[in-house]
């Protein structure tokens, strides 16, 4: 079957690869680049702070854990509700300028938030954090899949799944430095937001314009076009929530040290930081999809062999492999995102993304955690383990159908 009949309403927004590059076509603009990876990667830091800040402060003023969740779950249904307003936003303002706008309201709105913090007041701001730091993500991605030679596509996505993993996880390692008290937390955030407008300010001229070529598309038309593609987006973005939500949970079912729990879990955002450069590659060699399916049933296995193994010296390489390729089904999705996709239906594409990323984190978790409670703590890598297993399904049903 030809690629266009496999994908006939992307035939007109689909990227011919080809067998030779020109070197022209093979440049990296590294400045570019760097600039647009510098700038999404502090962004992340300052969202990675937000999380385990505001939960800190709210457990202080005793707030039960349903009203932490729920007050945590704002910031992902505002990605989902700022998503379908993207691809317009951008065509109507420009790329650049959104960011930096967004940039600067997502700075004021944290200054608002440790102004009054006040679980009820804290809702709206945590939405509009979420609304405000969405567009910066698919603006930045778009940019990267823009410039990126196809054939380093790999690694260069790995390399930035990498980098934006490092900066969620420093976000709550600087709170060991500052502590969760008063503004010096705030400050750190504020500053990290301010300085990712500055950064796209200065690479502004070395940007390339959003694409524009194409039918305008929707956040729901695309849906239409790629929905297996969205499920491997929803899939990875509901494991890592699922995980790092509820694995305490799990390990303290089976006796396990808050301590030790606490560095599993660190090991687990370890391996999704270190692999993805490594997978990558291993999707140049191979190709996206075969490395996606790898990646769904190597989770898989990770979540049969979890049970057995949790209590012994092996769960620490378990935990390492475990998060480079749940996370890497995301980066093989953008993988595919730009082989398949260009112009405007490739921003349509990082919005949907988006959105999709927002629903598996707001489902996931509260779905295993009644998992959890109808069939004890077995319920976590159950629920884990269906998820990579239809995934895995889809993928090569797909294959043979191709």
């Amino acid at each position: 079957m030809t690629p266009d009949r496999q994908f006939p309403r992307a035939a007109v927004v689909r990227r011919h690869l080809h067998s030779t590059t020109s070197p022209r076509e093979d440049r990296i603009p590294w400045a570019a680049m760097a600039g647009i990876i510098a700038t999404v990667t502090v962004f992340a830091v300052a969202q990675g702070l937000t999380y385990p800040l505001l939960s800190f402060i709210l457990e202080r003023q005793g707030t039960t854990p349903g009203l932490i969740g729920l007050s945590a779950a704002m910031t992902p249904l505002g990605f989902i509700v700022s998503a379908p307003f993207i691809p317009a936003l951008t065509r109507h303002v420009g790329g650049a300028r959104l960011a930096i706008l967004c940039s600067i309201l997502a700075a004021l709105t944290l200054i608002a938030i440790a102004w009054t913090p006040e679980v009820w007041a804290w809702m709206p701001l945590r939405f509009l954090l979420g609304f405000f730091a969405n567009p910066l993500y698919v603006i930045s991605e778009t940019w990267l899949i823009s410039i990126t030679p196809a054939p380093r596509r790999g690694r260069i996505m790995g390399l930035y799944s990498s980098i934006v993993s490092g900066g969620f996880a420093i976000g709550p390692l600087s709170l060991g430095l500052v502590g969760t008290q008063g503004w010096p937390p705030f400050m750190i955030g504020i500053v990290a937001f301010l300085l990712c407008g500055l950064i796209v300010l200065a690479v502004v001229p070395r940007l390339p314009d959003m694409p524009h070529e194409g039918e305008a598309t929707s956040v729901g038309g695309f849906f239409a076009l790629a929905p297996l593609l969205l499920f491997a987006v929803f899939t990875a973005a509901a494991f890592e929530q699922i995980l790092l939500s509820l694995f305490s949970v799990y390990g303290a079912a089976l006796g396990s040290a808050e301590e030790r729990i606490a560095s599993l879990i660190t090991c687990f955002i370890a391996g999704n930081a270190v692999l993805q450069i490594l997978l990558g590659r291993v999707a140049e060699q191979f190709g996206s999809t075969r490395t996606m399916l790898f990646c769904a049933l190597a989770s898989l296995a990770g979540c049969l062999l979890l049970p057995s193994i949790f209590n012994s010296w092996l769960i620490w390489p378990l935990v390492f492999v475990w998060g480079g390729v749940s996370f890497g089904i995301y980066t093989m999705s953008l993988i595919q995102l730009g082989e398949r996709f260009t112009g405007q239906a490739l921003i349509a594409g990082n919005a949907a993304f988006a959105f999709v990323w927002g629903i598996g984190g707001i489902v996931g978790s509260p779905a295993t955690g009644l998992a959890m409670q109808l069939i004890g703590h077995q319920g976590l890598p159950s629920s884990l383990g269906l998820l990579c297993c239809v995934l895995a399904v889809f993928l090569m049903a797909e294959r043979r159908r191709v």
